[in-house]
């Protein structure tokens, strides 16, 4: 016998998937603190580049140690369907842009061809208008970037005419 009454929920089991998401922040988090620890420190205030990633290396470990507690008591949420299409057009528009920044289409093309790519993957339809306010967006970013802040970005036909 058990001593469960009639009608109670069996126990909840152990979340393999959340017990691996909890091992990959911690792998993460461990990565990150390592390469903080290896940056030159910095002068002013003996707050240097290392401080960032040592804060997002402590919320990485608390996020993998609230991960891990839930897998284990079983506590993780139901998983919805997997649709690869949308997975899939994002991979696509991240190739592209590697692709198209490695032949020296520029940043613009790049971001604009990831943008599109991304919006279908949400569901969006309207391509051109897509192209339109990517190719926008993307010479806005690239004219603050490369003016304003005067960073690099890489540079292709059209931000040669820039």
């Amino acid at each position: 016998m058990t001593d469960r009454a009639p009608g109670d929920p069996s126990p909840r089991r152990v979340d393999r998937a959340g017990l691996v998401i909890a091992f990959a922040l911690a792998v993460l988090a461990v990565v990150l603190v390592f390469d903080a620890f290896r940056l030159p420190p910095g002068a002013m205030y003996g707050v240097g580049p290392g401080a960032m990633p040592l804060v997002v290396a402590v919320g990485l470990g608390l996020l993998a140690i609230g991960n891990l507690i839930d897998a284990l008591r079983g506590n993780m949420p139901p998983r919805e369907s997997a649709d690869p299409k949308p997975v899939l057009l994002i991979l696509g528009g991240l190739a592209l842009l590697i692709a198209i920044i490695g032949f020296g289409g520029g940043f613009i093309l790049a971001t604009s061809a990831l943008f599109v790519a991304t919006s279908a993957a949400f569901g969006r339809r309207a391509l051109l208008i897509d192209a339109a306010i990517a190719l926008v967006l993307s010479t806005l970013i690239f004219l603050a970037f490369d003016k304003l802040l005067t960073l690099s970005l890489p540079t292709g036909p059209l931000e040669r005419l820039l």
